[in-house]
């Protein structure tokens, strides 16, 4: 019977996940849900009481924390020791980006809980950003600092200079691409992430 809840209530989500994906928050309906995850409506609230709402704040959420692991294995990986400054920010920033073809239906909620931003519950928006987004800003952070340390990088906001890091190796690269959406070419996100490593160190080499 348990096995059986279990796998009802996760066909609900890979359905919502779906649904949410396609037609976003506001056109989103239980209906919808339940008709992409082959239930009645009734076994939705059965599993979420709050319905459509619930759902997507647990889907939202679940992302953000998978993200967050790939994007704290890639620093730990990448910055864990660096010896030419460069060349391996711009290492980091290839890798930074990749999750983005990695993880299609979470990029896809992603966009559009941007486009839906003014619709959206404010408490939904406050629980995405700090299960992923500034966890992950913090921990960059704490690189950026232990670098700056060293004496190979110069910072007074170390949090700050992660988010400048982040939007400019990544910041086009995610426009274009409309975040994985249509990917960019392997060349040209390389020289898109090697452009905007050197413009972040015109601003953060030692003074």
């Amino acid at each position: 019977m348990a096995g059986r809840m279990v796998e009802k209530r996760e066909s609900i989500m890979r359905g919502a996940r779906a649904v949410f994906g396609r037609d976003g928050y506001t056109r989103t309906s239980v209906d919808a849900i339940a008709k992409e995850a082959g239930v009645s409506t009734r076994t939705i609230y059965n599993h979420f009481e709050n319905g459509k709402a619930e759902l997507f704040r647990i889907i939202v959420e679940e992302g953000a924390v998978q993200i967050h692991d790939a994007q704290l294995d890639v620093i730990d990986r990448w910055l864990r020791k660096v010896t030419d400054l460069e060349d391996d920010l711009v290492d980091f920033g290839r890798a930074w980006v990749e999750p983005l073809g990695t993880f299609p239906d979470h990029f896809a909620l992603v966009r559009q809980l941007r486009a839906e931003v003014g619709h959206l519950p404010p408490e939904l928006l406050k629980a995405w950003e700090e299960a992923g987004p500034l966890r992950v800003e913090s921990a960059l952070g704490e690189r950026f600092q232990a670098l700056a340390d060293d004496g190979m990088l110069w910072t007074d906001d170390p949090r700050q200079t992660a988010v400048h890091f982040l939007q400019l190796i990544s910041g086009e690269i995610i426009d274009r691409s409309y975040y994985g959406a249509l990917p960019l070419p392997a060349e040209e996100v390389s020289s898109l992430v090697r452009s905007g490593v050197r413009a972040f160190l015109r601003g953060y080499l030692p003074r």
